[in-house]
């Protein structure tokens, strides 16, 4: 725990291999985002409110699922800039951030809900 607020340890340009629990973890997440992405996959092209939602939980799965396996393969190898650890907090702040976007779109469903149910109600009253 007391790597974490060291600097030499996140911003070291040759770092050391993962440990193998932080290896577990971090393999663990990757196939966590592949569960994830394979189900959403199963549920993103029916119609509904939710559709888009579900697309874009499906982007962002797949997409952090495949540059967690290029980390994980960078950092197995060893390979020295690539494998920084200053890489993984870069990547989990670019996530945070790609989930505030997605959860403030699915914000406004409830919205877009009665707007629908507005129009329907308005739609029934006009002729055909």
């Amino acid at each position: 725990m007391q790597n974490l607020i060291n600097w030499n340890y996140w911003f070291s340009l040759h770092p050391e291999a993962l440990t193998p629990l932080a290896q577990r973890l971090f393999i663990g997440f990757i196939i966590l985002l592949a569960v994830i992405c394979l189900l959403t996959t199963l549920v993103k092209n029916r119609s509904g409110l939710y559709r888009g939602f579900l697309k874009k939980i499906y982007s962002f799965c797949f997409s952090n699922a495949v540059i967690g396996l290029f980390f994980l393969f960078f950092n197995y190898e060893l390979i020295p800039f690539l494998s920084a650890r200053f890489w993984l907090g870069f990547w989990l702040i670019l996530m945070i951030i790609w989930l505030i976007f997605i959860l403030k779109y699915l914000r406004q469903v409830p919205a877009i809900k009665k707007k629908i149910v507005a129009e329907k109600e308005l739609n029934k009253y006009l002729p055909k």
